[in-house]
């Protein structure tokens, strides 16, 4: 108990100490007119309040994996906490504030055009094809996960096809109205709910003293899965996650004060992070070892969150929290969606106020994905995982090169960017979906690739300088 309340503790002491530094290394400047107010077109970019814009940003960002990736990373015993506490306090809750607040600085652009512009043409390409790939699989995980619940909630009543027609058709809707018709609206409803049940499973923990076990290093999952790399990848959203630089984009096109930056992006992930405690612990504390692995294994992590919701808040509160995981992925399988479109769209320069073109872009999407769901989850998993954690590597790479560009301090973006370099290429090195390389190889050929990376991204950066000075140089003759 003491581990898991510490680790609280240390995620809110994270947001106003190191947030804040992260906050005055960027450079926020209040008086800088955002992309919601000067490309206002009433679809995507329109003005929102603080308030709304943070709680629909933590319900973009929070779909199932603060849950079901904590309750699998539980297998692993407390060193889980350690990744999920030093992970977003210094490296995923950067990335959604450098990714969300870059976005701010260049008209509300998504990361392929940021990758384009900061790392180089090639890397646009590469990141879009990333981008919507992660974001398909995404929306398909985040289909198939609450209509399993759903379809448990309800004991039969209607078939698990139906369900899923349904949170498509709320998708399809969802994806193609302005974001403040139903996302804005009704976000703050849902996110209120999502924290609520989030409380409600922590509160018992701490009320009833729940087993929780306390903080050591030693490697205690039942099948003797290695910590690197699985570890980094199986717990993403709560720690790192690409696919919150899908996301913040989203919002950056409704905020309409830099200075609302840290509390909407970093601040969110630090929730999200406090979340993916509460549900880690709580498996650690129910189902610890071999008897959580059995449940996963046999039906899947949201077994797990049934169980759990309802020996720790009795059937009304348990039937509530559950719901509340429910919303959770539909509300970021939604945005993803949207987000894939506005992606698209950029790419391709496809204005999308009038709803004909943004139905030229939704549908083939939505198609694709409804071919998806025929594939099974743990497959749809491991790609996500990994399209996942890449995602997140190519965005902390993108805020390292705007920092250093800027003549500021890059190591805050570097240094994790560095390390889940190694981590997503040691894994695709080893993983059997990937090369299946012993992994004393992988190991060798992922810090080979590690070191290259970095070398290209000092080389490409001392160019930008040389360009830069070369430009001020020509500018000040000019003046003279």
């Amino acid at each position: 108990m003491i581990t898991f309340l510490l680790a609280i503790g240390l995620l809110i002491i994270g947001y106003f100490t190191y947030g804040k530094f992260v906050e005055k290394v960027f450079g926020v400047q209040e008086e800088r007119v955002t992309p919601a107010m000067s490309e206002g077109d009433g679809v995507d970019y329109v003005p929102m309040g603080t308030k709304r814009n943070s709680m629909i940003q933590l319900l973009n960002i929070a779909g199932v994996g603060p849950i079901f990736g904590p309750i699998m990373g539980a297998l692993y015993g407390p060193v889980a906490f350690l990744w999920i506490v030093f992970g977003a306090i210094f490296a995923g809750a950067v990335h959604d504030y450098l990714t969300g607040m870059i976005s701010i600085r260049n008209r509300g652009a998504h990361l392929p055009e940021l990758a384009g512009k900061f790392l180089g043409k090639v890397m646009k390409h590469v990141v879009n094809g990333f981008a919507v790939l992660l974001l398909l699989l995404v929306g398909t995980v985040f289909v198939t996960a609450p209509a399993g619940l759903l379809h448990n909630m309800m004991s039969g009543w209607t078939t698990l096809s139906m369900i899923i027609g349904f949170i498509f058709i709320y998708y399809v809707i969802a994806t193609m109205l302005p974001i403040d018709k139903i996302i804005g609206r009704v976000y703050p409803i849902f996110g209120l709910l999502l924290v609520i049940s989030a409380l409600g499973i922590g509160g018992s923990l701490v009320v009833t003293g729940a087993p929780i076990p306390e903080m050591t290093l030693t490697n205690m999952h039942p099948d003797g899965l290695m910590i690197f790399p699985l570890l980094f990848l199986t717990i993403s959203c709560g720690a790192l996650s690409g696919f919150h630089a899908t996301q913040s984009p989203i919002i950056s096109r409704t905020t309409q004060r830099e200075k609302d930056g840290r509390k909407i992006f970093y601040g969110m992930m630090i929730t999200e992070a406090v979340i993916a405690m509460i549900w880690a612990a709580a498996a650690m504390s129910l189902f610890y070892g071999t008897d959580l692995n059995a449940m996963i294994a046999e039906s899947g992590p949201a077994a797990v969150v049934s169980e759990v919701s309802l020996v720790m808040l009795g059937s009304i509160g348990g039937t509530l929290a559950v719901l509340g995981v429910i919303i959770l992925p539909i509300t970021s399988g939604d945005t993803a969606f949207r987000s894939a479109r506005m992606i698209i769209a950029d790419y391709f320069k496809i204005k999308q106020i009038k709803i004909k073109s943004r139905l030229m872009i939704a549908i083939p999407l939505f198609m694709i994905s409804v071919v998806l769901t025929q594939l099974d989850f743990t497959i749809l998993w491991r790609y996500f995982s990994w399209a996942n954690q890449s995602t997140a590597m190519i965005a902390l790479w993108v805020g390292a090169m705007y920092l250093g560009l800027q003549g500021k301090n890059h190591w805050i973006s570097s240094i994790p960017a560095t390390f889940m370099t190694m981590v997503t290429f040691t894994y695709i090195l080893n993983a059997q979906i990937g090369f299946g390389l012993p992994m004393p190889l992988s190991y060798l050929g992922a810090a080979i690739g590690t070191v290259v990376v970095i070398g290209l991204f000092a080389k490409k950066l001392n160019r930008e300088r040389q360009v830069n000075e070369i430009q001020v140089d020509e500018d000040v003759s000019r003046i003279a």
